[in-house]
């Protein structure tokens, strides 16, 4: 996806642009809203993130006059103005969706993705089960088994690759594994990622000629059958 963020505070723009290029996308960002509007009104991006208190023009007047201008790019409202007015007024001046900061980076990503979703009419439903080359998880009976073998992992190593699975074949971030599967949603400056990473690794590809789960260098992880990272 290409994304737009419209955010005057500089550390939360940078935050949120390096998580969405981690995560595989392109982030573009604006720090007033003139200049966001200015971006914009080019059509080129698949969801814009405007926070609604912005120098130079605010949130709400930009999502109204690209409104009027036909740009119909769907717009999540990032503000830290949470109560019910507030967010009336937002889906009401013609945003799509309004998440009250603060806010965690997970669920930012999964409301964008649904934005995104709806503007392609495509439609989801949660899996009971994964399924990657040999190896299958069951969400019902907390199983794993790969060629049929089956494996036993402690519940965070499940969680760890129930949320790899789900995003089987997409680059997975340590930001995206420690807001989900830690619910951590700060770095603690810790390698906590890279060594459950690692005892699962050793758990779910040892003895087997392919490996399932690849380091994607500076990056994060991905899981998916066969072939190198």
């Amino acid at each position: 996806m290409r994304l737009l963020i419209i955010e005057d505070d500089r550390e939360a723009s940078t935050y949120l642009s390096k998580a969405f290029r981690e995560a595989g996308h392109v982030a573009d960002t604006a720090d007033d809203g003139l200049d966001g509007y200015a971006l914009a009104r080019e059509g080129a991006y698949d969801v814009l993130v405007v926070d609604r208190m912005l120098p130079k023009l605010d949130g709400l007047s930009l999502i109204r006059s690209l409104r009027e201008q036909g740009v119909e790019t769907p717009v999540l409202i990032l503000s830290a103005l949470g109560q019910v007015d507030d967010r009336v007024k937002g889906l009401k001046a013609g945003g799509d969706d309004y998440l009250p900061k603060p806010y965690a980076f997970s669920e930012l990503m999964a409301r964008i993705e649904v934005l995104a979703r709806r503007r392609g009419g495509a439609s989801s439903t949660e899996a009971t089960s994964y399924r990657v080359g040999d190896l299958e998880l069951d969400r019902l009976s907390h199983r794993v088994t790969r060629a049929g073998q089956e494996i036993p992992l402690q519940p965070r190593e499940f969680r760890l690759l129930e949320y790899l699975m789900r995003h089987a074949g997409q680059v997975v971030t340590r930001t995206m594994l420690l807001e989900h599967v830690w619910d951590y949603h700060f770095d603690p400056q810790t390698n906590v990622i890279d060594v459950h990473v690692s005892r699962l690794r050793a758990k779910v590809d040892k003895g087997f000629e392919r490996p399932m789960i690849h380091t994607v260098r500076g990056a994060g992880y991905m899981v998916r059958a066969g072939g190198e990272a």
